[in-house]
């Protein structure tokens, strides 16, 4: 799993091989998951708790950028740039 960013217990990741053409990036939290675009910050599958889904919403809007930047490094299989995790 390429994990790019890891705080309060939330794993941010982008996977090399994917079949959805929405940019989007997977938050796992105590074995649940969920999947979240990256243009609209919005949950597209899964489920978290409403209070982890507050937190990655809040890390996402301050990382937009780096995200889509992960999220074309991953379409060309090239290494993902760690992110820096909510403070």
């Amino acid at each position: 799993m390429p994990e790019i960013s890891r705080f309060l217990g939330i794993v941010i990741a982008i996977y090399y091989k994917e079949e959805h053409p929405v940019p989007h990036f997977h938050a796992i939290y105590s074995g649940q998951r969920a999947s979240f675009s990256i243009s609209d910050l919005r949950l597209i599958e899964g489920r978290l708790p409403k209070r982890v889904v507050s937190l990655v919403l809040e890390w996402a809007f301050e990382h937009r950028d780096e995200l889509m930047e992960n999220w074309e490094l991953a379409r060309a299989r090239k290494p993902l740039k760690w992110i820096e995790p909510l403070e």
